[in-house]
């Protein structure tokens, strides 16, 4: 039974404005009076502090956008007020999947847009595809995104595979090798979840070919929050380069662990939650040299504007990953609806196909799948940079080994 529930008209069209619309043939009448958007996302439990970051706040943002725009605009120049629906799914796979049943069946939304996380966008893409939804699958990281564009092909992928992010991580750190830096040997852990599974998965063969040697590899449960054991095994391992593919939960311990331990590896390495702005504000200094996926071009106007447009609404700044790509999708379904309607069919193929002006540039998607991304990131000077693809316009240099605690 989904727990949360709440229904908010965004948009009232002034009066006048509704009778002039209605006095042209073909316009405002052929349209429903209410756009419904749904979603149903992790408002509490263990996905929480991930989804309170990075999806929420931008579905906000957005919503909060439409209102001061009038609503949706339809091909016409017809604007449509929001009536949004929203579920907490409670980072239960069950209760996300019930409630994005509810959504198609019973509430009979027009768009329903994804949760937060790997696990959770999986859980719920066959229920997307069943009804015919297009699915912005952005916080989940998968190699296998390819051949679930196959299978359900109003899917789309906006943070790349594992490899992807792996691939980028070894050659940085095979060139850090090769300069005398740190040693070959990485010690490596990653969270019994789907993200945690497709990053490690990926990262075996990634380092292999790189030349790395992983000393250590091990997997944890989900809610593990004592990590000493694991960071006393790395610090016994000889190794200089400590990664993790961890969840938020796990790197907030991790961080905090480690420098109750002295563990200071010349590579750190950390997984969801390193971008986000308290990581950084709680560490200071301390945040200086710590990598993980992602990172912004700190120089990049459109983001700069971005930024300071989501702390206006919300009241924090984005995280430094995948929040600006939450919005660029949201911009991307907005513009396609502008183009084609609110016919499902056809707004997946205009995503499909379409190239859109978003806060990230001109976008388009290759194969359903977002590919110009930054893959590996590193805290520098107070902002998480991206550091790889080292050849992309903006890239800041790697700076390692990392200081001590």
């Amino acid at each position: 039974m989904i727990t949360t529930f709440r229904r908010l008209s965004l948009t009232v069209l002034a009066g006048t404005a509704a009778l002039a619309l209605a006095a042209l043939p073909g316009t405002a009448q052929d349209h429903p009076d209410k756009v419904k958007i749904g979603y149903a996302v992790s408002k509490t439990g263990a996905n929480a502090g991930g989804a309170a970051m990075t999806t929420i706040p931008n579905y906000k943002l957005w919503l909060s956008d439409l209102e001061a725009k009038g609503g949706l605009e339809m091909p016409d120049g017809t604007k449509i007020p929001v009536e949004l629906i929203e579920y907490d799914d409670r980072s239960s796979a069950e209760e996300v999947v019930r409630a994005v049943e509810r959504l198609a069946g019973q509430d009979e939304a027009h768009f329903i847009l994804p949760p937060w996380g790997t696990g959770f966008n999986l859980a719920v893409a066959p229920l997307f595809d069943r009804y015919g939804y297009p699915q912005l699958a952005v916080s989940a990281v998968t190699d296998k995104a390819p051949d679930f564009v196959k299978r359900w092909p109003k899917s789309f992928w906006f943070l790349g595979g594992g490899h992807d992010y792996t691939n980028a991580l070894a050659t940085l750190l095979a060139d850090q090798v090769k300069a005398g830096v740190i040693n070959s040997k990485v010690a490596m852990i990653s969270v019994a979840d789907g993200f945690g599974i497709d990053l490690v998965t990926a990262a075996r063969p990634s380092f292999k070919e790189a030349g790395l040697d992983v000393v250590m590899d091990q997997t944890y449960p989900v809610g593990t929050q004592d990590f000493t054991t694991i960071l006393n095994e790395a610090k016994a391992s000889g190794a200089d380069t400590f990664v993790a593919f961890s969840y938020p939960p796990g790197t907030f311990a991790l961080t905090q662990q480690a420098q109750v331990n002295s563990f200071n590896p010349k590579v750190l390495y950390l997984g969801v939650g390193v971008g986000f702005p308290p990581y950084g504000a709680n560490l200071g200094e301390k945040a200086e040299g710590i990598m993980t996926l992602g990172g912004i071009d700190p120089a990049n106007e459109s983001n700069k504007a971005y930024r300071e447009r989501h702390n206006e609404v919300n009241g924090q700044y984005p995280d430094l990953w995948g929040s600006v790509i939450t919005y660029a999708s949201l911009q991307m379904l907005e513009e396609a609806i502008k183009r084609v309607g609110l016919d499902r069919e056809a707004v997946s193929k205009e995503l499909s196909t379409g190239t859109f002006e978003t806060v990230l540039g001109e976008t388009s998607l290759q194969d359903n799948q977002l590919r110009n991304l930054w893959l590996v990131g590193q805290w520098q000077d107070g902002t998480l940079a991206g550091v790889a693809p080292a050849d992309r316009k903006g890239a800041s240099k790697a700076k390692l080994p990392k200081q001590p605690w």
